[in-house]
């Protein structure tokens, strides 16, 4: 045999040998490839398929306008919201989201699904945070309750009533916003300064006046300050709506009068640690707000009136009443008379007032009551 002709037998043998090698790993191969191909598939399913965690964390997170997203995954991640910022700006970009995500901020927890934090950036679900201003709540009260659910600091929110710019913008020839602040729900979004929220106040109870009593105002003796005023001692004064207009009637025929209005809260305005019982002490109190001391109307309002108030003061029908005085159910008992008001007194509050000279002196409801 010639060494040519064993070079090429040794050739075939090695071949054969290395082709049943790869036949009988080929098992193994496609395994391998099978496992590099379907791990990062099956990760990438989990991934979007299960929250990061169990809900117990939760963050506040910003899109600022251009930002990245994978800067944004990349915080996500850091804080526990997912597991991968890689797999998110993945699924994202295959979900078409990643070009359609709205600006702003957002509250995440690491019990959400990839999908469900994707679609909050791309419906815009903003976070916010409610708070409600009753009706007749002054500004003072407002600022307290705002601190208390750590949204502004107290004195934010106040020197914001007071900033001259921003009462000179809205055409409020005051002091302070006092009268001008919309009683409803307002969202709160990180971001948002003193002075936003409060322009969102004055615009929404400037949008009400304009849109249901600007026609009214016109027709009406009292300028809109003075409406206000009126408005918001009704607001305070009044535990049942009905009687709205009736209050509002008692003050007007008393102004008509040229009797002072002797009203409590006006006399509590401004006291910061009342006890729910309105002393002879306060009533004597000399601030320009006290109407058992002045005659007319106070400067300006004592809380911030609802609608309704607002409408009872332009559109209460012709009463004969001059006086109410407190049942202690939350209603009032209305008199024409001195000797009435007098009866009603004694019959309520069981006990004799004061003798008085005449209507004139005589107060338009018992102090012995907060309302």
């Amino acid at each position: 045999m010639s060494r040519i002709s064993f070079r090429n037998r040794t050739a075939a043998i090695g071949r054969s040998e290395l082709i049943a090698f790869l036949r009988k790993q080929r098992r193994y191969v496609v395994v391998l490839v099978a496992l590099i191909v379907i791990l990062p598939l099956a990760r990438f399913a989990a991934f979007t398929a299960l929250p990061a965690g169990k809900g117990r964390v939760e963050t506040i997170v910003e899109l600022g306008k251009g930002r990245p997203l994978r800067s944004l995954a990349e915080e996500l991640q850091s804080r526990r919201i997912i597991s991968s910022a890689r797999l998110f700006v993945l699924y994202a970009r295959l979900k078409g989201g990643d070009a359609r995500l709205k600006a702003g901020y957002y509250q995440f927890s690491d019990g959400m699904r990839p999908s469900q934090i994707l679609t909050k950036m791309v419906t815009g679900d903003f976070y916010r945070r409610m708070f409600a201003v009753p009706e007749g709540y002054s500004t003072y009260q407002i600022a307290e309750m705002l601190e208390k659910r750590g949204i502004f600091t107290k004195d934010a929110f106040l020197a914001a009533c007071r900033d001259k710019k921003l009462l000179s913008e809205f055409k409020i020839h005051a002091d302070s916003a006092e009268g001008y602040l919309f009683p409803g729900a307002y969202n709160i979004i990180p971001g948002r300064t003193e002075k936003d929220v409060l322009k969102e106040m004055v615009e929404r109870q400037q949008s009400l006046i304009a849109e249901r009593f600007a026609a009214r105002l016109k027709q009406s003796h009292l300028s809109e300050r003075e409406v206000l005023t009126l408005a918001s001692m009704i607001e305070k004064e009044a535990m049942v709506a009905t009687e709205k207009p009736l209050i509002a009637g008692v003050f007007q025929n008393r102004l008509r009068k040229g009797m002072r209005l002797q009203s409590d809260p006006t006399a509590l305005y401004g006291v910061r640690a009342f006890a729910g019982k309105v002393s002879k002490r306060d009533i004597l109190k000399d601030t320009p707000y006290n109407t058992y001391r002045i005659a007319g109307l106070p400067p300006g309002p004592i809380g911030n009136p609802g609608a309704d108030s607002i409408d009872a003061v332009l559109t209460h029908p012709p009463t004969t009443y001059f006086y109410f005085v407190a049942r202690g159910d939350g209603s009032h008992q209305f008199s024409s008379t001195l000797g009435e008001h007098n009866l009603a007194v004694r019959t309520y509050l069981r006990s004799t007032p004061p003798p008085a000279a005449g209507p004139e002196t005589t107060p338009v409801h018992s102090t012995k009551t907060a309302r």
